[in-house]
């Protein structure tokens, strides 16, 4: 699919409501938990009234506007209009600290920010002596719901505070008053403009302003509906934060198939109750949400206990079994010489075809009952920003709910690759989407490597961000002098271009010993035990690893309650040599030469860890941990594993 060089994001939203204007493109929210149906003629024209609006005030075309603010049905139409008259986009979620703000708006230079509500308001207003350059805020909130005391510091501070609502009733007067002015500035736009500077959640602490075009993300649309693809009609249920650049790309690949967005939450109760409400064909999540799932519907199983708990172990076991049979002989699984798929048919065809009965009564009475909790229409997940365990993929692909794995960076606007549905490779992100080049090449000296070795993946392609946005030093520093992006990622690719992911260099731990070693596969396994919700593993330049391991309260209490343990407080239970042995016992049990890892991969040391990770400050807004952050909150604790190895 060739764009044409005048093609741009609100143009395509624009085609997508000539095509299918009275489908639903939204689903809003109420107060109450219900949705309002928003129809694609009517996002559109919402979006031009804003537009307009924001014309009216003087905002500039190219010029940068904040737009600070959660899941919610208004984010999309107001970004239509930011777009429409070719200004800028600077998103961010609420879980922004001021800190964040005042870095991100100090460097963009906004002279107006939507802020979501009266608590981003706040913040704003008190960073104005940092942000003097703010004249402008809009909020979402209606009037009625913006508090006194937050008009009166606005006033104070001599910003004028703008209500959502009352500005697309005034842009649509406009808009009559000015018969197509907005609709000559949308056709204005240019293919290569800046669509928006998303700045980077910083896992690393530094956050850098992401120059992405309107190519970056519409030259990914040319493929990616082949390997997701959606009808007219159906609904997309959304629990990432829309500021983010995979959300946001879902949207458009949800935007050009005609099919609605539905904003959740990836709260356990809310999300199941959303997909039987709004029976979604798509949910595009972060792995932190599957993993969710499965234990949700693991637990659930084990607190009904007995017949029914034995029967979905059996159950699972048979059909991981039966899975693993057929991806060697369909050839599903990555490859890195040649198949050898006469050898698999001939050992596997008979057992195969013998355990295909037991698989079949599985389906029928266990696995059919767990897919009815993703809806009626559930026909796959997309998880991206971050790694998919490997426990969870086997889980999901052995019960026959697909979850397709993509990857990608913000400086790839942000689709690398992503597993499709038609034809997916197990453990794989499938390869790289039409028009992407990748190369792995060796850490150390740059050479390109061949396919099965391991090494740093590098990225050639229209999707590549156009720079970091004021800061051409960090820009050069981020590519090849070939012209090569370098994503810092570690990878391995197959005989078929499917790539693997492996971890992140940046993360790669070096022991005094001088060997080297990646953390998350460890963490991935130690993650899988019931009594462990999350592990992050440490021991640069010291001579053992040891773990934080945040501790599943709801099972420690389950294990002491059958071994007849008596405690007073949890803190004190967590503090007994039971409880000590147990953990013990399940890390000694993961992470050993049985299960693949080497001598010096093992921990050495543990820390029991109760407060559970928050997005904003152990995790990133993708869910991911950020280490720099999980070094400073927790020093005392890894200072004192490895207290005997500095003495």
């Amino acid at each position: 699919m060739e764009f044409k060089e005048t093609y741009t994001i609100p143009k395509m939203i624009k085609d997508s409501a000539d095509k299918f204007a009275e489908i639903n493109a939204q689903y809003k929210r109420q107060k109450n938990g219900e949705f309002i149906p928003v129809l694609y003629r009517e996002m559109f024209q919402l979006g031009l009234d804003f537009g307009a609006a924001l014309l009216q005030l003087g905002l500039k075309r190219e010029e940068p506007i904040g737009l600070i603010s959660d899941n919610r049905a208004e984010w999309m139409q107001a970004d239509i209009g930011i777009m429409s008259i070719g200004a800028i986009d600077v998103p961010r979620g609420c879980d922004a600290t001021p800190l964040d703000l005042e870095k991100i708006l100090s460097i963009t230079e906004c002279r107006f920010v939507i802020a979501e509500n009266n608590s981003q308001i706040n913040k704003i207003l008190n960073l104005h002596d940092k942000l003097p350059k703010i004249e402008k805020i809009i909020t979402f909130d209606s009037e009625d719901d913006v508090k006194q005391e937050v008009k009166e510091a606005a006033k104070e501070k001599n910003v004028t505070l703008y209500y959502f609502d009352s500005l697309l009733k005034e842009g649509q007067k406009w808009r009559i008053e000015h018969q197509g002015e907005v609709e000559a500035e949308l056709e204005k736009g240019k293919i290569d403009d800046i669509a928006t500077i998303i700045f980077t959640s910083g896992t690393t602490g530094t956050p850098k302003g992401v120059m992405l075009t309107h190519k970056n993300f519409l030259t990914q649309l040319d493929e990616i509906v082949e390997r997701i693809f959606l009808n007219p009609g159906e609904c997309a249920l959304n629990v990432l934060p829309v500021w983010h650049v995979f959300e946001r790309e879902v949207e458009y690949v949800i935007l050009i198939q005609g099919c609605a967005i539905t904003y959740s939450k990836p709260v356990g109760s809310i999300l199941l109750a959303d997909l039987k409400k709004m029976n979604p064909s798509v949910l595009p999540a972060v792995p932190r949400v599957f993993e969710a799932v499965y234990d949700g519907i693991t637990k659930k199983m084990r607190k009904a206990g007995g017949i029914v708990n034995g029967m979905f172990n059996f159950f699972v076991k048979v059909a991981i079994i039966h899975k693993r049979m057929q991806r060697k002989m369909f050839e599903q699984n990555p490859c890195f010489t040649t198949y050898i798929t006469p050898v698999w048919w001939i050992l596997f065809f008979i057992p195969w075809i013998l355990m295909f009965p037991l698989y079949w009564l599985g389906d029928l009475i266990v696995f059919r009952k767990i897919k009815t909790m993703l809806g009626k229409n559930f026909r796959c997940g997309v998880s991206g920003g971050g790694a998919f365990p490997p426990q969870i993929d086997e889980f999901f692909w052995a019960i026959g709910i697909k979850v397709l794995e993509g990857y990608g960076l913000t400086e790839t606007a942000p689709i690398v690759s992503v597993r499709p549905f038609a034809g997916p490779v197990f453990r794989t992100i499938g390869s790289p989407i039409r028009g992407v080049k990748a190369r792995i090449v060796d850490p150390q000296d740059g050479f390109i490597l061949s396919r099965g070795h391991e090494g740093v993946l590098q990225i050639k392609g229209p999707t590549v961000m156009k720079g970091y946005y004021k800061n051409p030093e960090l820009t050069d520093k981020a590519f090849t002098p070939d012209g090569w992006l370098d994503t810092g990622d570690l990878a391995i690719q197959t005989i078929h271009d499917e790539l693997i992911i492996k971890g992140r260099i940046k993360d790669t731990i070096v022991l005094r010993g001088g060997e080297n070693l990646e953390p998350l596969p460890i963490e991935m396994k130690l993650a899988e035990s019931k009594f462990i919700k999350a592990a992050v593993v440490v021991g640069q330049d010291k001579r053992y690893l040891s773990a934080l391991i945040l501790v599943d309260e709801e099972e420690v209490r389950n294990f002491a309650d059958e071994n007849g343990m008596q405690y007073d407080t949890y803190e004190n239970l967590l503090k007994s040599e039971e409880i000590h042995k147990l953990y013990e016992t399940e890390i000694s049990n993961l992470i050993n030469a049985k299960t693949g890892f080497k001598m010096f991969e093992r921990i050495n040391k543990f820390t029991l860890i109760t407060k559970p990770f928050e997005v904003g400050v152990e995790l990133s807004a993708k869910q991911e941990i950020m280490r720099f952050r999980i070094n400073d909150i927790y020093k005392k604790e890894i200072d004192a594993m490895f207290k005997e190895d500095d003495d």
